[in-house]
């Protein structure tokens, strides 16, 4: 099998592009576990605010591996989202949605950090 180098590891955006795809894999959990809820109805807001943060750190993420042009706002609305999924998610007492929210608070610490 031909092994490719990995040039995403040398990438100064390595770290971010992981807490961005952390966060996009919580948020999909999140929003799994929560559609598994006795009456789901009742998280149809976070599970919502989940399917946008997932989306927008994935744009993110695949930004930052591009190097686009448009990164700072890219990085700006990812953690503006992030926040707002953090904040929902931390309403909630289940355990997958706490976790959501350290991955949505790291990430967007880490989006923040990226452009000071």
């Amino acid at each position: 099998m031909l092994e490719l180098p990995n040039r995403l590891s040398q990438s100064r955006y390595a770290d971010a592009i992981a807490a961005c795809n952390e966060c996009a894999n919580a948020c999909d959990f999140c929003s799994a576990a929560c559609l598994r809820e006795p009456d789901p109805r009742h998280m149809a807001k976070c599970i919502a605010v989940d399917m946008d943060c997932a989306a927008v750190c994935r744009l993110a993420a695949a930004a930052m591996a591009r190097d686009s042009a448009h990164l700072a706002y890219v990085c700006e609305l990812c953690a503006r989202i992030c926040d707002s999924c953090a904040e929902e998610c931390a309403s909630h007492e289940a355990q997958h949605c706490q976790d959501c929210a350290w991955a949505c608070r790291r990430c967007a610490q880490i989006c923040r950090d990226l452009f000071p």
